[in-house]
């Protein structure tokens, strides 16, 4: 059972589960997964989009130029910007109005799906969020400049943001893997699914173009993480 002192700052559904949890293990059978999550499931399909630092905010934009919000995102604090960009890649194939997500980072990097990547002529590795070491770069072009990226241009795995109330309701820790069973006429199941762990996120499933496509992932379309 879980102490007096840790209950009272706990989630009442995370407290319910762990009670759940303790009579269906007394009892020697395996709990039904029925109980009600702390919050509910957000699936997501993040389009291809570029991450920037300030430095390549100005190149691109003129000197001073910070980034404008277009539409905030689900996680808080996180924004499409107005701006976008001008992806130039292999043998100068382009992508127009790729847009910027903000606010900006300390790094640069473009996320795209494996058919963007075809189209552009890129090979590109899938990679967690930031990890750009050994990635190809390409040029971007913005009203005010060009900027070239010497490296960074990746497809991000698919993940999971939880809150750690999410994280405990689950049974998983930061760095873990789950699945996503997708409902509907194309119902799929998508392995592999990177759990990221943090007090400020609120549970969200991020896939991209490709994997919502393959499933036509609608706003009423059923789906279910599993461990």
């Amino acid at each position: 059972m879980v102490a007096p002192n840790t209950m009272a700052t706990l989630h009442r559904a995370v407290v319910e589960h762990r009670v759940r949890q303790a009579v269906y293990q007394r009892l020697g059978k395996p709990m039904p997964r029925t109980a009600s999550a702390p919050n509910p499931l957000v699936v997501n399909v993040s389009a291809r989009h570029c991450h920037l630092t300030p430095e390549a905010v100005e190149t691109l934009f003129g000197k001073g130029r910070q980034l404008t919000v277009f539409k905030w995102l689900y996680q808080e604090g996180q924004f499409a910007a107005n701006e976008t960009v001008t992806l130039i890649g292999p043998r100068s194939r382009v992508i127009s109005n790729l847009r910027i997500l903000g606010p900006c980072r300390t790094l640069n990097q473009v996320e795209l799906a494996y058919t963007d990547a075809i189209a552009l002529g890129f090979e590109i590795p899938l990679r967690l969020s930031g990890n750009i070491q050994d990635t190809p770069g390409c040029m971007l072009m913005g009203p005010a400049g060009f900027f070239e990226m010497s490296q960074g241009v990746i497809r991000a795995l698919r993940h999971v943001h939880m809150h750690p109330d999410d994280a405990e309701f689950y049974g998983v820790k930061n760095g873990d893997n789950m699945r996503l069973k997708i409902g509907g006429p194309c119902a799929i199941a998508l392995d592999n699914l990177l759990v990221r762990v943090d007090k400020s996120f609120k549970l969200e499933v991020h896939i991209d173009t490709d994997e919502g496509n393959a499933c036509n992932l609608q706003p009423d379309t059923p789906c279910e993480l599993l461990v």
